[in-house]
C-alpha cells in the first residue's frame, strides 16, 4: 500500500500535521466506516466518512461520523440550498479522482464546497480516508477544517 495519495499530498503541502493508519479494508463491509473503526479499534464517532452530494445541482462534500446517517436536509440547508441527494458513485469517482471506499476529502481532483459535522469538531482528533481504501489519516478536527476551507455544521439525523 502506497502511504503518498493525493490526500497527503495535499496535507503535507499545507503544513497541516497528521499521522497515517492502515488497516485490513474489507470490500464486504457493510458499513466501511464501521469497518475501519473496529479494525483501528477507536470508536465509530471519530472515524469519520466522506460523503459526495449534490447540492441544488452542485457538487459538494459532507463529512459525518461513520456511525451516523446523514439529514439530506440539514445538508441542503447547511450549503443554502433547497435540496440534496447522494451523488452517483461513479460520478464522485470522476470527480474526486478517487475510489468509492477510498473516497477522501483531501486533494481531490476538484475540490467543492465541505462541510463537517459540528460534534465532530468536539473531538481532540478523528480520523478520515487518506485516499485509498485501508489507509486512515488522523488529525485534529480543526486542522481538518483549516485544510478543507471548510464550514461546521448539523448534518445528521
Amino acid at each position: 500500500m502506497s502511504r503518498t495519495t493525493p490526500a497527503t499530498l495535499a496535507l503535507t503541502s499545507a503544513g497541516i500535521p497528521f499521522t497515517l493508519v492502515t488497516y485490513d479494508y474489507d470490500a464486504e463491509a457493510a458499513r466501511i466506516g464501521l469497518q475501519a473503526a473496529e479494525e483501528i479499534g477507536v470508536p465509530a464517532s471519530i472515524v469519520l466518512k466522506t460523503l459526495m452530494v449534490e447540492v441544488d445541482g452542485k457538487p459538494a462534500c459532507v463529512v459525518v461520523p461513520s456511525d451516523q446517517e446523514v439529514n439530506m436536509k440539514k445538508v441542503a440547508a447547511a450549503f443554502s440550498g433547497k435540496s440534496a441527494h447522494m451523488m452517483k458513485p461513479a460520478d464522485a469517482e470522476r470527480l474526486t479522482g478517487y475510489k468509492v471506499g477510498g473516497i477522501s476529502p483531501f486533494g481531490q481532483r476538484r475540490q467543492v464546497p465541505t462541510a463537517v459535522e459540528e460534534m465532530a469538531t468536539l473531538e481532540e482528533e478523528v480520523y478520515l480516508n487518506g485516499g485509498q481504501r485501508g489507509l486512515q489519516v488522523r488529525i485534529r478536527p480543526d486542522d481538518l477544517i483549516r485544510a478543507l476551507g471548510a464550514t461546521a455544521a448539523d448534518l445528521v439525523r
